[in-house]
């Protein structure tokens, strides 16, 4: 028999033969179990690789009653937030051998979201990752249709409801953050562009910025607020909204940098200088931040980090369903960190 023959598939019967061991034995060092020797595990790696041994997918899922696929719904990829989650999401799946099925909501009314989840079920996926921001009321379906849905399903960016599990990035300790900092600076009359707040998210960053101001003795009014929808242009309208309403403001928290780099253009512009008269913080660090001049001072959220700790717990929630154990519903937060940019850091 010739184990090389590119035509022949190997299977895993000829790579116990090769390696002295059972098929049993195989199969926990492909799956990475740790009750086997350092010894064994070596020899059986090192056959595989010389025998270009590839898994089936197929019988894997045949013989463990799994599919290794994951759905995951998503809306909003036009705004970097979601996008960016989107890429840890598809590399810890790939890390742990699970493929994607991916829905996109263009809208969120019930019937669409009903579609989605039976499409979804019916493609026999293990679990499902609900990536859609809580905008409004979006999220209010699952109150009456979570517990009907068979496979294990979490919540990306999402309030942190009793009985489901979400992950998300902790907004509000990151607009508390970027305040802090604003403070720390010598900042007192600190102004906020917020996202659209519709959007949990924004909610929350607005929320962080008045309760430190409040916490500070410092007034924290709707005066020194004005709303953006997360695009540039939208950041430039918010801030001469702000400048008309709050003319006497000495610092600006804007809710994401998009919008912060549009008040940096126009505060140019507009002969104001950075940060000796206006001091500038934005939220979320995408690339350009760093680039800009001057350069953002930003609140800094790993949402690549945030996708691959969405797959891990999701995966987590399929094997406890798989092994017949209890799942504990949590809700965890992503710690958002500080970058110290030009934009506040006066020389």
């Amino acid at each position: 028999m010739n184990l090389s023959n590119p035509k022949r598939r190997i299977t895993i019967k000829d790579v116990a033969q090769a390696a002295g061991v059972s098929t049993q034995t195989v199969s926990r060092v492909m799956n990475k179990f740790s009750y086997v020797s350092e010894e064994t595990r070596l020899r059986v790696e090192a056959v595989v690789e010389e025998l270009g041994y590839r898994p089936s997918t197929l019988a894997r899922s045949l013989i463990q009653q799994r599919s290794y696929t994951l759905g995951i719904v998503t809306y909003g990829l036009k705004y970097i937030g979601p996008s960016r989650t989107l890429n840890g999401i598809a590399d810890q799946a790939d890390k742990l051998g699970y493929m994607l099925v991916m829905k996109e909501l263009d809208n969120l009314d019930s019937s669409r979201i009903e579609d989605v989840i039976d499409s979804l079920l019916a493609r026999q996926v293990d679990g499902i990752l609900w990536a859609v921001p809580e905008i409004g009321d979006n999220h209010a379906w699952l109150d009456g249709r979570l517990q009907n849905i068979s496979v294990p399903v979490l919540f990306i960016a999402m309030h942190p409801r009793p009985g489901v599990s979400s992950v998300a990035t902790d907004n509000y300790q990151g607009a508390v953050t970027a305040t802090e900092h604003l403070l720390s600076i010598g900042k007192r009359r600190i102004g906020h562009i917020s996202g659209p707040l519709s959007w949990w998210e924004a909610m929350e960053r607005k929320r962080g910025w008045r309760e430190t101001l409040q916490k500070a003795g410092l007034d924290a009014s709707e005066q020194q607020c004005s709303e953006g929808n997360w695009s540039p242009a939208s950041g430039e309208q918010a801030f001469f909204q702000l400048l008309e309403k709050f003319p006497d403001l000495d610092s600006v928290f804007v809710a994401n940098d998009q919008m912060a780099l549009s008040v940096l253009r126009e505060a140019h512009r507009q002969g104001i200088t950075i940060p000796e008269q206006l001091a500038v913080i934005g939220f979320d660090n995408i690339p350009e931040s760093a680039h800009f001049y001057p350069s953002l001072t930003t609140i800094s959220q790993d949402l690549q980090l945030l996708g691959e700790e969405a797959v891990q717990s999701i995966v987590q929630m399929v094997q406890a369903r798989q092994n017949r154990e209890s799942i504990v519903a949590e809700s965890r937060f992503i710690q958002p960190t500080l970058v110290i940019r030009e934009s506040t850091a006066i020389q």
